[in-house]
């Protein structure tokens, strides 16, 4: 029910913010000698850009509801093609990273808090500090270096020169060799906070007192951990998920750009760099139904995972 004033307050608060800044990607053209200035005034109308800003919002509104996002001013194709085209890439290196990512760190946040004080949590907890302290956009320029020293790992694109007449299965696992470096970056970024997050959660759960007459009743270690710690030490979590899976636009852009991964990535900061606003649009809306449909699925399993929930 709140999906839709929540959208449309969103886009036309980002569609004003836009607008905002002086010029348009128009005025870039002016200072082209050998455009007239006919020509500028005439592509404006095409594209509605010669209205107040609110009826250039309702224009894009309406051809939204026909599900059209418009045309790319820049590569002058429509901007869905252009969308397409890297959003797939984007969702494939997003879940990627986040499936590894929660299959890694969630286990190791459990165990670090079992071990509580000892050398594996120790250790564990500093190469979570050297995670968590090295940027995603470095941690993905050491791996191209490495890579492309080695040559163990193909560096930049989604395919390779014989994916042409390879099979379908030797294109999916070349797709997959190419994702791998872009997707280890990202996970490598990812892993440290989320590790902490898990482990101090479940550290917390097991300091309750609920856990304290478990272990009076003489329940054993494992149902202990497993069965009470657990289950209330990954609520949280569950919320997190939710913000994880609308970030994955912003949060790959840069790991995109610098591993040469065709993303959403450089398609987002060309079209932000030349003003072109409806495929900036197209990228902010998308973001924003991930952040709502995120929210929606972190709800749903909070209910599953919690009968209290439930019952309100």
């Amino acid at each position: 029910m709140q999906f839709i004033p929540l959208l449309f307050g969103m886009t036309f608060i980002s569609f004003v913010i836009i607008q905002l800044a002086p010029g348009d990607y128009f005025t870039q053209l002016q200072m082209n000698p050998e455009i007239s200035p006919q020509t500028i005034e005439s592509m404006r109308r095409n594209f509605g850009l010669d209205k107040p800003v609110i009826a250039q919002y309702f224009y894009w509104l309406g051809n939204l509801a026909r599900f059209n996002l418009g045309e790319s001013f820049s590569y002058h194709v429509p901007v869905s093609f252009l969308i397409g085209q890297k959003l797939k890439n984007t969702l494939a290196l997003s879940v990627f990273s986040i499936f590894f990512t929660w299959l890694i760190a969630i286990p190791l946040g459990v165990y670090s808090a079992i071990k509580e004080g000892r050398w594996q949590e120790k250790m564990m907890s500093f190469f979570a500090y050297i995670g968590i302290s090295i940027p995603s956009f470095l941690i993905a320029m050491l791996l191209v270096f490495f890579a492309a020293r080695t040559m163990v790992l193909p560096v930049g694109g989604t395919t390779s020169v014989f994916y042409i007449n390879a099979t379908g299965w030797e294109k999916f696992i070349d797709y997959l060799k190419h994702l791998l470096l872009p997707g280890i970056a990202l996970t490598l970024a990812e892993i440290g906070w989320l590790y902490r997050l898990m482990k101090n959660n479940f550290l917390e759960a097991l300091g309750s007192p609920y856990i304290v007459t478990a272990h009076a009743k003489g329940l054993s270690d494992g149902r202990i951990y497993f069965r009470h710690a657990l289950r209330n030490a990954v609520n949280p979590m569950i919320t997190i998920f939710g913000y994880t899976l609308s970030s994955v636009l912003s949060g790959a852009a840069l790991v995109e750009i610098i591993t040469n991964w065709p993303g959403m990535g450089r398609l987002i900061l060309d079209a932000v760099l030349s003003r072109d606003l409806y495929l900036v649009m197209a990228s902010l809306l998308i973001g924003g139904v991930l952040l709502i449909l995120g929210n929606l699925v972190a709800d749903i399993l909070i209910a599953a995972a919690d009968p209290r929930v439930r019952l309100r």
